[in-house]
């Protein structure tokens, strides 16, 4: 395993208080609100927690995100949204445009802002786990797990809850559908670079290891044309707020760490085919 990750910052936002008054009536949905409140706040919180762990992380959202679906599906499973969809506005940053917050009165923006600092949280914490000294077959095992988990929130969100966005999101944007598919394909390679490492670990046939390594130079390089667009985007139009000297160095950075990603799965592929022959 290649003990090196790009990762963007996780994605920052503004307090919700979720208080409505002269809406909520009754002592149970005040009960929701506050616990709403709470988990939200336990959720963001774990996000820069080091002791953090999957487990903590799954009760976690699940606890926020079984909540918050209360405001986008309707309680009596029809196909109708919930009337509370649009109740409250969330402000939460772009990772590859600063600082600077975007805003959508839009319960659906919450949880697709939300689920996506969760699937970040998770290659943050394989890029942790990968980067120590002497990682046990368990941690790589772990390593693995969180990347595939990361690359099928990713994937959820995308074919899921992002097309429902009342605002769709911009060219250049992080919740873009390229980025995304960028993304889950970088999740998926650098899964698949435990298990090479295991592979050569475990001394399996070259054969084998070979094909692993082609197989995930295919999907670093598949990544990069996913993200190709968006860093044309950032250097051709100096309006756009990509064109800033920041944000350049964001997508680049990404670009290139893809580009290097590829070069060395396949000169491990090329290493191996020499060493067969």
């Amino acid at each position: 395993m290649t003990h090196w990750f790009h990762r963007n910052p996780l994605k920052a936002t503004a307090p919700v208080s979720f208080n409505y008054y002269g809406v909520v009536t009754g002592p149970a949905a005040s009960k929701i609100c506050s616990d709403l409140r709470s988990s939200r706040a336990r959720l963001l919180e774990l996000f820069t927690d080091v002791s953090c762990n999957p487990e903590m992380m799954k009760t976690a959202a699940d606890s926020y995100f079984s909540l918050l679906q209360g405001f986008i599906n309707s309680l009596d499973e029809s196909s109708q949204e919930s009337k509370l969809r649009y109740i409250q506005n969330f402000k939460w940053t772009d990772t590859l445009q600063g600082q600077v917050p975007s805003a959508q009165q839009d319960a659906v923006f919450e949880l697709i802002s939300m689920g996506f600092n969760v699937a970040l949280w998770y290659t943050k914490y394989a890029s942790r786990l990968a980067g120590k000294e002497n990682v046990t077959e368990d941690e790589a095992k772990e390593v693995h797990r969180s990347l595939k988990t990361a690359a099928g929130i990713f994937k959820h969100l995308k074919e899921a809850h992002i097309p429902k966005l009342i605002t769709p999101a911009e060219k250049g944007r992080d919740l873009e559908a390229r980025l995304i598919e960028a993304y889950i394909i970088q999740c998926q390679a650098e899964a698949q670079e435990v298990t090479i490492a295991r592979a050569i670990e475990l001394k399996h046939a070259p054969g084998l290891i070979a094909a692993l390594a082609f197989e995930t130079a295919n999907f670093y390089q598949k990544a990069g044309q996913c993200a190709l667009p968006v860093v044309l985007l950032a250097f051709r139009c100096s309006d756009h707020p990509l064109g800033s000297t920041g944000n350049k160095q964001t997508v680049t950075i990404l670009r290139c760490f893809i580009i290097c990603k590829t070069g060395v799965i396949s000169a491990i592929f090329l290493l191996i085919l020499f060493k067969r022959k």
